[in-house]
């Protein structure tokens, strides 16, 4: 299908949601790849990889863009040649693209029960609000999406979900929260939302200090 969703957190950035439903072969025709795309492409092993690259590269001809505006840095973190901050994920049948004037992170997570059995790895203090009884799978993939947003903001890499990361408090009905990183020279807070699609959790970070 074409764009699922479109969402404007705040007048500089813009998500962009693909629900992948189509083929691989409609994905691929008049989808132009840079030479390095094609090779990766063609590395992927399973057709539901190559999909959700296909649909990300939608994504980016919806929003203005081709393969041939982004490139990724030695840490793997995806940039735009226009200067402006992107973030991308997919997962199963889902993919999304975050393009903003700030610092963005992104991330799509199928909401599954083995969530519960890898708790472990990546909540930490969270783990004193999470409420058992109401939604728990939806509130562990928020703190994980959150987490995983905010690795994907933070530009030296090398983060632990578990210590280097925290979420603050939050119920399901918010579709909101706060986060931060707490790493020595990076002290910054970031708003954190996130909202349920189709049995999905999509969880986006945002700058604080420009989130106007």
């Amino acid at each position: 299908m074409p764009l699922y969703k479109t969402i404007k957190p705040n007048n500089h950035t813009t998500i962009y949601v693909w629900k992948i439903e189509e083929s691989l072969s409609d994905l691929s025709a008049d989808t132009l790849l840079t030479e390095k795309s094609e090779k990766r492409l063609l590395s992927m092993k399973s057709d539901l990889h190559k999909r959700g690259f296909l649909s990300v590269r939608h994504l980016l001809k919806t929003a203005g863009y081709s393969d041939f505006d982004l490139f990724y840095n030695g840490n793997g973190k995806p940039h735009l040649t226009d200067g402006k901050n992107i973030s991308i994920t997919h997962s199963f049948t889902f993919s999304a693209i975050a393009i903003s004037d700030a610092a963005v992170g992104i991330d799509i997570e199928k909401n599954r029960e083995k969530i519960k059995i890898i708790q472990h790895r990546f909540v930490n203090f969270e783990k004193g609000f999470i409420d058992k009884d109401d939604d728990y799978i939806e509130q562990l993939t928020v703190i994980w999406g959150a987490k995983e947003s905010l690795y994907k903001i933070y530009p030296f890499g090398g983060l632990t979900f578990k210590n280097d990361i925290d979420i603050n408090s939050f119920q399901i009905a918010d579709k909101k929260t706060t986060g931060y990183i707490k790493v020595e020279g990076w002290d910054k807070n970031y708003d954190i939302r996130f909202e349920q699609l189709d049995g999905f959790t999509l969880v986006y970070a945002l700058d604080t200090s420009e989130n106007a």
